[in-house]
C-alpha cells in the first residue's frame, strides 16, 4: 500500500506531501486547488504519460515520489531487485519516483535505481488501480472487458487459460513449421535430385583419396620416360660401367676400390689413414648400391604411350569432379570449362562434399517423415485448442452471469434500481491467444431502455457509479493493494452520494482506497481526510495538502455542504454525516463486510 506521496512542481501544486493510511482516504479542496493533480501525480508515478505542460510555470521539472509498503518476497519486490533496485528499512519499503522536465524529458527510479518507465507501468498492475474519466474509457474497450471478466472468473479459468495458451502457441509453431516444409516441397525435391546426380557421378568415377596426387606424379614420369632412361643409364655407367678395350678410364667403383687399397696398405702405420680407408670402403659400398638401383631403374623405365593416355584421361575425369564439386565444399566459385586446373580444392574436397551431400540427402528424405509427424501433431493440437477454447467460453459465460448479477445488485444500492448490466460472451471470428470469445459489457439504464454498450448506455454520472460497482465486485475477486478514484461521484447527489460513500468504505475493508471527491456524503465515510489548500500571494497560486483532525473535518465538510466554513447549519449537518458514517464504518468492521 501507499504510505506517503510527495508531489513537487506539478500543475498548481508547488510542494505537497500526502501522508496516507490504510482504509479509506478522502482528498477534498476548493475548485481549482489542485485535487485532480493528486490523481495526475499518482498516474505519472506509475508510468502514465509525462506531459511537460503539467510542469509548474517557472520550475525546471515536476517530480512525484512515493513510498510503498510491499511484501519482501512478492512479485513486485523480485522485479525491483532484478532491475538492480533495493528495498528500504526491513526490506518491505519501496521508493519509486518519476519526473518530467519542462522540455519533456522523463526519468523513472525504483528502489534507488534508474529504470525504464515501462517497469513502473508493469509494477502498477500489481500495486494500484487508478480510475479517472480516462481510465473509465479503458474499460470500454472490448479487450479490457475480456481481461476484467477473466480476472473476476478466478483460478479455475486461469488454469484452463494457461493450458489453452500453451496448446495454442505450440499449435501455431507446428502449423508454421508444417507450412514452411510443405511450401518448400518443390525446392527440397529439386535440391535432393541435384544431390543424387552429384553423388551418382562421384560414385561412378570411384575416386580414391590421394589418387589425384599419385596420378600427377605418374603422368610426369611417363611424359619424361626417355629423358629419365638416358639420365639413369649415364649415371649407372659412370658409377659402374664396363671399360672399353684399350681405355684407361675406370668407373667410380673401380676408382674408389683403388684408393681404398692404397690406403689400407699403409694403414697400420698411421691411424688417420686407417680411418680414411674405412670411410672410402663405406663410400664404395654406397656407390655400388646406387649403381645397382640405377641398373634396376633403367630396366623399369620404358615409354608407354597407352598408359600415359590412360593416366591423362583419368586425371581429366578427376579434374571435372574437382571443378564441379570440390569448390562446392570449399565455397569457391565453379571454374569455367577450359580454365587451368584449380589450385584450391583437390580430390579430398570432392570426397568431403560427397559426405556432406549424403548427410543433407538424409535430412531431406527425413523431411517427409517430419511432415507426416507434424501433420499428426497439428491435427491433435487443433482438437486440443478447440476443446480448451470451448471450456474457456463456458467458464466465461458462467462468470459473466455471476458478474452481471452482482454489479446489478450494487447499482440498485447506488440509486440505479432499474438499471440492468449484462456481459455478453460471443464467438469471435477466429481463435486467438486468449481463446475465441469477444466480451461486451452492456447496460440498460432504465426500464424499457435498450441494452447498449457501456459507453453508450450510461451518462457521465451513471458511468461513474457503474465503474464503482464494477470495482467493488472486482475487489472481492482479485483485489490490488490500492484503488484510486477521481470523479467517481461526478453527477451524483443525495441518497446516491451516500451509497457511493458506503460502497467505498466497504471496498476499503479489502484494500487501501484513495478518493478525490467534492461530495461531503462521500468524504464523511473516509478513515483519513486530506484537504488540498491553495494560497494566493498575488502573483502565483501554490497548493499544499494537509491532514485534517476531527475539528478540521467538521469545518471542511461544512464548507462542502454550505459553501461556508462557519455556517451553523452546515456544521450541524456535517456532524450528522460524520456520526452516521462512523457508525456504519464501525458496523462494517464488526461484521467484516
Amino acid at each position: 500500500m501507499l504510505e506517503e506521496v510527495r508531489i513537487t512542481a506539478l500543475g498548481v501544486i508547488d510542494d505537497a506531501v500526502l501522508e496516507l493510511s490504510p482504509g479509506f482516504t478522502a482528498v477534498t479542496g476548493e475548485t481549482g486547488a489542485g485535487k485532480t493533480m493528486v490523481v495526475t501525480g499518482l498516474g505519472l508515478m506509475f508510468g502514465g504519460r509525462a506531459d511537460p505542460a503539467r510542469v509548474r510555470p517557472g520550475a525546471d521539472r515536476a517530480t512525484v515520489e512515493g513510498r510503498l509498503r510491499i511484501e519482501p518476497d512478492s512479485k513486485v519486490a523480485q522485479q525491483v531487485l532484478e532491475a538492480g533496485g533495493e528495498l528500504d528499512d526491513d526490506g518491505g519499503a519501496l521508493i519509486v519516483s518519476r519526473s518530467v522536465s519542462a522540455e519533456g524529458r522523463s526519468r523513472a527510479f525504483a528502489g534507488g535505481r534508474s529504470v525504464p518507465v515501462s517497469l513502473l507501468t508493469y509494477l502498477a498492475d500489481d500495486l494500484v488501480a487508478v480510475h479517472g474519466q480516462a481510465d473509465q474509457q479503458q474499460l470500454l474497450k472490448p479487450g479490457r472487458q475480456r481481461q476484467a471478466l477473466d480476472r473476476f472468473a478466478g483460478p479455475a479459468l486461469h488454469t484452463v487459460l494457461a493450458d489453452y495458451q500453451r496448446a495454442y502457441h505450440r499449435h501455431r509453431d507446428v502449423r508454421a513449421e508444417l507450412d514452411e516444409l510443405t511450401g518448400r516441397a518443390r525446392e527440397r525435391a529439386a535440391e535432393a535430385d541435384e544431390l543424387r546426380r552429384g553423388l551418382a557421378e562421384i560414385e561412378q568415377a570411384g575416386p580414391a583419396e590421394g589418387e589425384d596426387v599419385a596420378l600427377l606424379a605418374e603422368e610426369d614420369r611417363l611424359a619424361n620416360a626417355d629423358a629419365l632412361h638416358a639420365a639413369a643409364t649415364t649415371a649407372h655407367e659412370a658409377l659402374q660401367g664396363e671399360e672399353s678395350a684399350g681405355s684407361a678410364a675406370a668407373d667410380a667403383v673401380s676408382q674408389l676400390a683403388a684408393a681404398r687399397q692404397a690406403l689400407e696398405a699403409v694403414a697400420e702405420h698411421d691411424p688417420v689413414l686407417a680411418g680414411l680407408a674405412g670411410r672410402l670402403a663405406e663410400a664404395a659400398y654406397l656407390v655400388s648400391d646406387v649403381a645397382a638401383e640405377l641398373a634396376s631403374y633403367v630396366q623399369s623405365v620404358d615409354s608407354d604411350p597407352a598408359r600415359l593416355a590412360a593416366v591423362q584421361e583419368r586425371r581429366a575425369e578427376l579434374t571435372r569432379l574437382i571443378r564441379g564439386y570440390g569448390r562446392l565444399a570449399t565455397g569457391l566459385p565453379e571454374a569455367p570449362p577450359g580454365s587451368p586446373e584449380p589450385a584450391g580444392p583437390d580430390l579430398a574436397a570432392v570426397l568431403a562434399w560427397a559426405g556432406q551431400a549424403s548427410r543433407r540427402l538424409l535430412e531431406l528424405d527425413g523431411d517427409d517423415d517430419r511432415i507426416t509427424g507434424l501433420a499428426a501433431e497439428e491435427e491433435q493440437l487443433a482438437a486440443t485448442v478447440a476443446e480448451l477454447a470451448g471450456r474457456l467460453s463456458q467458464l466465461r459465460r458462467e462468470a459473466a452471469d455471476r458478474f452481471a448479477a452482482q454489479v446489478t445488485a450494487e447499482l440498485t444500492d447506488l440509486a440505479m434500481p432499474h438499471a440492468r448490466l449484462t456481459m455478453a460472451v460471443t464467438e469471435a471470428a477466429e481463435l486467438g491467444p486468449y481463446g475465441g470469445d469477444e466480451v461486451d459489457i452492456r447496460l440498460a439504464a432504465h426500464p424499457g431502455a435498450p441494452s447498449l454498450p457501456l459507453g453508450k448506455g450510461a451518462s457521465g454520472g451513471e458511468l461513474s457509479r457503474v465503474m464503482l460497482a464494477i470495482e467493488v465486485v472486482f475487489a472481492g475477486a482479485d483485489p490490488v493493494p490500492t484503488f484510486v478514484f477521481d470523479e467517481v461521484d461526478a453527477g451524483v447527489g443525495g441518497r446516491a452520494a451516500t451509497e457511493v460513500g458506503r460502497r467505498l468504505a466497504r471496498l476499503a475493508r479489502l484494500a487501501q482506497v484513495i478518493v478525490v471527491t467534492h461530495l461531503p456524503q462521500v468524504a464523511a465515510y473516509a478513515d483519513t481526510h486530506l484537504v488540498v489548500e491553495k494560497a494566493d500571494d498575488g502573483s502565483i497560486t501554490r497548493s499544499g495538502v494537509s491532514r485534517l483532525d476531527a475539528a478540521g473535518r467538521l469545518t471542511e465538510l461544512s464548507r462542502m455542504l454550505a459553501g461556508l466554513e462557519d455556517s451553523e447549519f452546515g456544521r450541524a449537518h456535517a456532524g450528522e454525516l460524520l456520526a452516521a458514517a462512523a457508525a456504519e464504518r464501525a458496523g462494517l468492521q464488526r461484521t467484516g463486510a
